[in-house]
């Protein structure tokens, strides 16, 4: 009975020592490992023999980039307005001996000195620029806290803000003055189309006005020579009635006086600011006048032509 319990005992302390003998790293960790509490090396994934009572594992490290929200925080801005701020940070042991034992407590130092960093950050800018400028305040952040981590075999890879909420108050007055900022600029807009409309009208008068002087110059001009073509016609015919009279015709003097007549009792007719005309005139007058056109036509038509005679040659004296 006694030898059966003792094979018990025997067998039960090799499946130990075969236990802590045989170790196992999972893909994505390294282990420490100590010699009695004092560290010697580190352990890569895979399969691994340590001599049990001697050696043992310290810490089992988690090498992977792991991800650690930032809670939200007040932080008073430059001028002095309070928001709420959270991010998150992204970060991955290099070093496993480095993070067990330069650090206690890995996790809460990383996300303390994230929250102290962004509060620094933040606190030294305007409300306005701490909204316009996120993507500084990370690179600020992430530069600081990376050089601060580097001690402890970290590197972290990204800093993010999530979210900075300002006041409410903030929040109603920065919608406010969006608002009138967009009427600024709708009214700036709609006086600048008034402008461009004002000065496209005026270019078209001036246009306009311009054609019709251009018109008007070569109606003048049209009317101009109009008026030189009738005046030489009337020259012309002047000129005709003149040697006629020179002939000893006088019917084309009653050929001339006649037209005038007419054509002064004709526009007298056609006056605007005459409606009833009364012609005291001698009926005879007119009436001999037209039968001396009418005489003046038939002699012109009845007269045949006369060939040119030649001058007459001067005698010789005998």
């Amino acid at each position: 009975m006694g030898g059966t319990l003792v094979g018990i005992v025997i067998a039960l302390f090799v499946v130990v020592v075969i236990f802590k003998t045989v170790r196992m790293v999972p893909q994505g960790y390294e282990w420490t490992v100590e010699r009695f509490g004092k560290y010697t090396h580190t352990l890569d994934p895979g399969l691994h023999f340590l001599f049990p009572v001697v050696y043992g594992v310290g810490r089992k490290i988690n090498m992977m980039e792991q991800v650690m929200d930032v809670p939200s925080q007040d932080v008073i801005t430059k001028d002095n307005a309070v928001v709420k701020v959270d991010g998150v940070v992204y970060f991955q042991v290099l070093d496993a001996a480095k993070a067990a034992y330069e650090v206690a407590t890995l996790e809460i130092a990383v996300l303390n000195l994230v929250m102290t960093n962004i509060r620094t950050s933040i606190g030294s800018m305007d409300l306005d620029e701490s909204l316009s400028k996120r993507d500084e305040i990370n690179t600020k952040v992430l530069v600081a806290v990376d050089a601060a981590t580097h001690p402890w075999g970290l590197k972290v890879n990204r800093i993010e803000l999530k979210d900075i909420q300002p006041p409410r108050d903030l929040v109603d007055s920065m919608a406010r003055q969006m608002k009138a900022e967009r009427e600024k600029r709708a009214n700036i807009l709609e006086a600048e189309g008034f402008r461009q409309a004002a000065i496209l009208k005026a270019e078209g008068e001036k246009q306009s006005v311009i054609l019709e002087a251009e018109g008007n110059r070569e109606a003048a001009f049209r009317q101009a020579e109009a008026r030189e073509r009738l005046a030489e016609a009337e020259a012309k015919a002047t000129e005709l009635v003149s040697n006629a009279i020179a002939d000893g015709n006088v019917q084309a003097i009653n050929y001339f006086v006649a037209q005038k007549y007419i054509e002064a009792f004709k526009a007298l007719a056609e006056a605007p600011n005459q409606k009833f005309v009364l012609m005291p005139m001698e009926s005879a007058g007119i009436i001999g006048s037209i039968a001396g056109i009418a005489d003046l036509a038939k002699e012109a038509l009845e007269r045949p032509s006369k060939p040119p005679v030649p001058p007459a040659l001067p005698r010789e004296r005998g």
